[in-house]
């Protein structure tokens, strides 16, 4: 009979945490962070007891040996919102990853499922605790709860999208103006009504752009027809375009974006509206794509790459004492999705 020889079984041990630096440091976790970023938010004598508790566990997390040592993390974070705008989204990532790059920073990017205040805090924290040196947001903030503040105070933030914190920055067109616009250029070519297929109520950009819209009506003495809400999506477009198509007096609509311009045309064009023949369509954004529609898109400039990159470099000169808000001019480019209204 063989004996059994009992082997010694394996111990794994665990990596610490920010939570075991936290206990350790007798501090919470949001103190442990700040404590990583050099915040001058934390006391000395904290920042003290977190380094002896990271230095006694061996903590080590997601370059933090460098930041500490440095300083420095050259890395930018970017939340984003997975719905919404596929071009919007494409070209602000690649704006800021072009001007973080030439700047030597890298990107870390959070990507939320929806507009939930948890989701956001959730990114928020993430990209804090990997030591980014700056935040762009580029959804809206729906709420702003108090762990917002709090690390966009810490980290210098802008926001593409016009809200924003305290202590963030927003940059962008001005998105009334460019509703104002986009009406008032239908009402120039002797349209009567004009129509208003809107982003979702939740976006900034959305209720600006809707306000500008009804601004404008209200200034030439007319009342304004009841918007339509979209996603920005060309679905959305297309699934209110089917009622518009059916409405027989409507000669002019303001879509909030392309992409539900897009969505639009093709309903008319399904229900035998000729566009501008039959209707004239302007927009917002001037994606790429917009110069190709057929007929090519009359939209107002919204240059999300050039904006993208001037937000990093916006958080990269560190001016404190700037505007709280940048506003950049907007403007129209016109081309064949507008005309005058056929004569009655």
């Amino acid at each position: 009979m063989t004996e059994a020889t009992e082997r010694p079984s394996r111990q794994v041990t665990r990596q610490p945490s920010m939570a075991d630096v936290a206990r350790t440091a007798g501090v919470s976790a949001q103190t442990v962070s700040r404590a990583l970023r050099d915040s001058p938010n934390v006391t000395p004598e904290t920042k003290k007891r977190v380094l002896a508790a990271v230095e006694q566990l061996g903590y080590r997390f997601n370059n933090a040996a460098r930041v500490l040592s440095s300083g420095r993390s050259h890395t930018i974070g970017l939340v984003l919102l997975q719905s919404g705008g596929y071009y919007s989204r494409s070209a602000v990532t690649a704006g800021v990853e072009a001007a973080a790059g030439e700047a030597g920073y890298a990107v870390s990017i959070a990507t939320i499922a929806s507009l939930d205040t948890g989701l956001m805090e959730r990114s928020l924290s993430k990209l804090a605790d990997q030591g980014v040196e700056g935040i762009i947001i580029a959804v809206p903030l729906i709420s702003v709860t108090r762990k917002m503040e709090d690390i966009t105070r810490d980290i210098p933030t802008v926001t593409l999208d016009g809200s924003r914190t305290a202590s963030a920055r927003a940059l962008g067109i001005d998105q009334k103006e460019a509703g104002r616009l986009a009406t008032q250029h239908l009402l120039d070519l002797g349209h009567r009504q004009v129509w208003h297929v809107s982003g979702p109520d939740e976006w900034i950009e959305a209720r600006r752009r809707r306000e500008g819209w009804q601004e404008c009506l209200a200034a030439a003495g007319i009342a304004a027809p009841p918007p339509l809400e979209g996603d920005w999506s060309p679905d959305s477009g297309y699934l209110q375009g089917q009622i518009l198509a059916r409405i027989p007096d409507v000669t002019a609509v303001f879509a909030a974006s392309d992409e539900m311009a897009f969505g639009l045309i093709r309903a008319l064009r399904e229900h035998g509206r000729k566009v501008p023949d039959d209707v004239s369509i302007v927009s917002v954004d001037d994606i790429a794509l917009a110069a190709y529609c057929c007929p090519p898109l009359t939209t107002v400039r919204q240059d999300f790459y050039r904006s993208s990159a001037a937000a990093v470099a916006l958080l990269l000169t560190g001016d404190d004492a700037g505007a709280a808000e940048v506003v950049v001019p907007a403007s129209l480019a016109v081309r064949d999705s507008t005309a005058p209204p056929r004569s009655h």
